[in-house]
């Protein structure tokens, strides 16, 4: 286990900024923390990495203790790696000068080794070629593989990521998540990721924490965090999600969810709770499917079509039903805004949570 954290726990004020959670990271592992902003992600990095104290609970690096009750290293004495959203490179050096500065500061090699170091590290992330050119003759790419190096060279235990893709375009950061997750598979490295990305959380890791208001709300794997979400947080933030408000029936002995616009979801007996409670239902929006508009049946609503977007390969709607607003992604169906639309839901990719 390279990370153990537990209990940890950080005020701002009356406000827990982190609220005693507890994770652990193992060696070779990346593990992402989910969540939008304000939940406590980038606080609880901070934390690991030494940059703020916390108020209580404990943190271990390579089963040393780097945080506790009465112990706190500094941040230069835990061998972590850590890249900001803002790369921090500094444009009066060179690319391979940035990249040697903090073998230099440390002194635990000679000066031959450093340069070692810095020329195998530039190679790893395809910018040995670049080595002499100056920081400021840098694209956003090329400057995030300098503060991966710098933060790789050194060979740290942990590598710390906050968000390090933020600033660069959508076609840039697609290319960088690949090569970010060939590079960790290289060197096998322990990562702990912090994002408010779902795609990047989806594509590098083997876990994700989703946070909420200081708390994990969830930490499983991405297949279990999609498919089996434990809370309707958890399901609304991760994939695009279709809720709708109801309440359970009970007619003749069958439940039902009974919508506002009088229509009615069969899902079956297994797990509803008792007749009259507020629920809300939610569904990816891709477990339904669209239809030119006629009578609804069982599981089908009747939905006015409010906008249309063209998105090239597909066209995006934005459908009202059942006193909610909602976006779905369709091939082109022959309806125009103001018009109405079928949707048929799939029963078994319904889940059912508390209003």
């Amino acid at each position: 286990m390279i990370l153990e954290v537990r209990g940890l726990t950080k005020y701002y004020g009356a406000v827990k900024g982190v609220d005693a959670i507890s994770f652990d990271l193992e060696r070779g592992e990346v593990l992402t923390l989910l969540g939008p902003s304000g939940c406590g992600k980038s606080t609880t990095l901070r934390l690991v990495a030494g940059l703020e104290e916390p108020d209580a609970g404990e943190i271990r690096i390579g089963g040393k203790v780097v945080a506790s009750q009465n112990f706190f290293l500094a941040a230069d004495k835990r061998n972590v790696g850590l890249v900001f959203q803002s790369y921090a490179i500094w444009p009066h050096m060179t690319v391979e000068e940035n990249v040697a500065y903090p073998l230099q500061v440390r002194k635990r090699f000679a000066a031959d080794e450093n340069a070692k170091r810095v020329a195998a590290i530039l190679e790893w992330v395809s910018l040995g070629a670049l080595a002499k050119r100056p920081a400021t003759q840098l694209s956003g790419g090329q400057q995030q593989r300098v503060a991966l190096a710098r933060a790789l060279v050194y060979e740290p235990d942990l590598l710390l990521l906050d968000e390090p893709l933020s600033n660069l375009d959508a076609q840039l950061r697609a290319q960088m998540r690949v090569e970010i997750s060939k590079l960790q598979k290289r060197l096998g490295i322990s990562i702990l990721f912090v994002t408010h990305d779902q795609v990047e959380a989806m594509a590098l890791s083997q876990r994700i924490a989703v946070m909420n208001a200081g708390k994990i709300e969830q930490l499983g794997t991405p297949q279990d965090i999609y498919e089996r979400p434990a809370s309707h947080f958890v399901q609304n933030f991760v994939g695009s999600t279709v809720t709708i408000s109801g309440s359970v029936i009970n007619e003749a002995g069958e439940k039902f969810i009974q919508l506002a616009d009088r229509r009615r979801l069969r899902l079956g007996q297994d797990g509803l709770p008792a007749d009259g409670t507020k629920v809300k239902v939610a569904f990816r929006a891709h477990c339904i499917s669209l239809e030119p508009g006629r009578e609804p049946g069982v599981n089908e609503l009747l939905a006015e079509v409010k906008a249309i977007s063209y998105m090239g390969d597909r066209h995006e709607y934005l459908l009202r039903a059942a006193d909610a607003e909602f976006s779905v992604e369709a091939p082109r169906i022959p309806a125009g805004e103001g018009e109405s639309l079928l949707i048929r839901i799939d029963p078994t990719a319904v889940k059912v949570w508390p209003a």
